[in-house]
């Protein structure tokens, strides 16, 4: 009788062997089968033993030393890992509730793979999650997706320190859909490298949320969809502010200003940036500073239309610098130097040294300091221009049309006129005809209405220079009468008829 052995774990098919199969098949006491004088060696065998024996396949090790051994391994081979981790420079604490790899050569790859980058020890330590990422299933994958788009390689290193989330994140799933709307905004193949190396936490935005909201209320406003593609290639932070706290609040104060939304809609289109412009912080205290200079609310559309990054200086500091120096230098007072800022607000960023320059050519012509303070005052685009240029025109006005300095200083603008396209045919236009007139006459004036003049039998008034309209677009005084469809008012026909008389 073959004695019964005890077992002290369930019994799980793993045996192999047919003939033990068979063996364990057949009822323990029933009478065994006759063999030819083969002895039954099977009694002897213990199944379950972890000692050796002829049968390598029936050597396994019981459920419960297989468990506790590989817990112990993992201890084991994760404290290797903290020590190599260690040895480099690096902190393993935030990687207490991470899987590591099974064998350190694991995690030396994963380490050199991005040191090869370009990171160091330090962006390793500022995000050490990213050593939970297989070099094979995360960190190529990415990689050679980022330099696809157009990163170069030279640079992925910088943009994994300054959005390391990505390694985590999925190809297909997660960064495909990404540039496919960037994309459909009209951003440019060979831009895309260019918006993700400014704003790299692009790619971990959700399509229908942030970036969907702000570009559809922007086209709401009436910024044309084709330029979206543009905005975003220079100024792509707008695509993650939200439209009620951030975008909306800053156009309906603009608007409150007065400017007309078509207006704004173009300073967006061609300066995105201004979208970043902190409303609380920047754009009001800046506004009630001009006010606070002289500047006329009436007048701040105006300055803002024409310049408007005044709105997101350090405005207090420059204008304060400005105004003192236009006082010390030009002699100009605080008043006048309000109105030299509402006609050419971009004096507040410009050098004084590049001002001066202007202003000592005029006055070694000989004219007197308190003319051209009063030249500045009129058109103070005369401090920002190139002083061969003034030369140039200057020379021709004395040798050429013999003209006193009186009038120079009465109409500044002719130094902003170009010599060669506008001063020399028109003046030379005049005189084949013999006409006398001033200088505001004959330039202040487009082409069509040079002509015009040229045909008529007097000499009209002078009208004034531009006007920004609140509300409105800018439009360039007598430009009703150079439309050819539009007839004649009485008033003029009368004017006309008095002239002649």
């Amino acid at each position: 009788m073959i004695p019964l052995l005890r077992r002290k774990q369930p019994f799980k098919p793993i045996l192999t062997n047919p003939k033990t199969l068979r063996f364990l098949s057949t009822p323990i006491y029933s009478k065994p089968p006759q063999t030819p004088k083969t002895p039954c060696r099977v009694s002897q065998l213990r199944p379950f033993s972890t000692q050796s024996t002829k049968f390598p396949e029936y050597e396994m090790p019981s459920v419960t030393w297989g468990v506790v051994q590989g817990r112990r391994e993992k201890l084991v081979s994760r404290v290797i890992i903290c020590d190599y981790l260690k040895s480099v420079g690096i902190i393993p604490d935030e990687l207490e509730n991470l899987e590591l790899p099974s064998t350190v050569e694991v995690m030396r790859e994963r380490v050199e793979f991005l040191q090869k980058l370009g990171l160091t020890v330090d962006d390793i330590n500022e995000y050490p999650l990213m050593l939970g990422c297989s070099v094979r299933k995360n960190l190529i994958p990415v990689m050679g997706y980022l330099e696809k788009i157009g990163i170069q390689r030279s640079k992925l290193g910088e943009f994994i320190k300054n959005y390391p989330q990505c390694l985590h994140a999925s190809v297909v799933v997660e960064l495909v859909p990404v540039i496919k709307f960037l994309r459909g905004l009209d951003v440019e193949r060979q831009d895309m490298g260019y918006v993700l190396m400014k704003y790299p936490e692009l790619l971990g935005f959700k399509l229908e949320g942030t970036m969907s909201t702000s570009v559809a209320y922007l086209v709401s406003i009436g910024v044309n969809p084709r330029d979206i593609g543009p905005m975003v290639t220079q100024y792509p932070y707008f695509l993650g502010m939200r439209v009620g706290t951030m975008i909306k609040p800053l156009v309906d104060y603009l608007v409150s200003l007065g400017l007309p939304k078509k207006v704004l809609v173009r300073m967006f289109e061609k300066r995105a940036y201004i979208l970043g412009y902190d409303l609380e912080e920047t754009v009001k205290p800046n506004v009630d500073c001009l006010v606070s200079f002289g500047i006329r609310r009436e007048a701040l559309a105006s300055v803002i239309a024409q310049y408007p990054q005044i709105i997101g200086l350090p405005l207090k500091a420059k204008l304060s610098s400005q105004q003192y120096f236009f006082n010390l230098k030009l002699k100009i007072d605080p008043e006048g130097f309000a109105r030299v800022i509402e006609m050419m607000p971009q004096i507040v960023s410009l050098n004084q040294h590049v001002i001066m320059k202007p202003v000592e050519f005029l006055l070694g012509r000989g004219i007197p300091a308190g003319d051209v303070s009063k030249m500045i005052v009129k058109c103070p685009q005369l401090v920002a221009l190139q002083v061969g240029l003034m030369k140039n025109s200057y020379y021709f006005y004395k040798s050429e049309m013999g003209r006193p300095i009186k009038e120079l200083v009465e109409f500044p603008e002719y130094f902003t006129y170009s010599l060669e396209s506008r001063i020399k045919p028109r003046y030379q236009r005049l005189q084949s005809k013999g006409i006398r007139c001033s200088l505001a006459w004959f330039l202040n004036c487009s082409d069509q209405r040079f002509e015009e003049r040229l045909q008529a039998d007097y000499i009209e008034t002078e009208s004034a220079g531009p006007s920004f309209l609140m509300g409105g677009k800018l439009e360039l005084p007598g430009s009703e009468i150079v439309s050819e469809e539009e007839e004649d008012s009485d008033d003029e026909i009368l004017y006309r008829r008095t002239v002649s008389l």
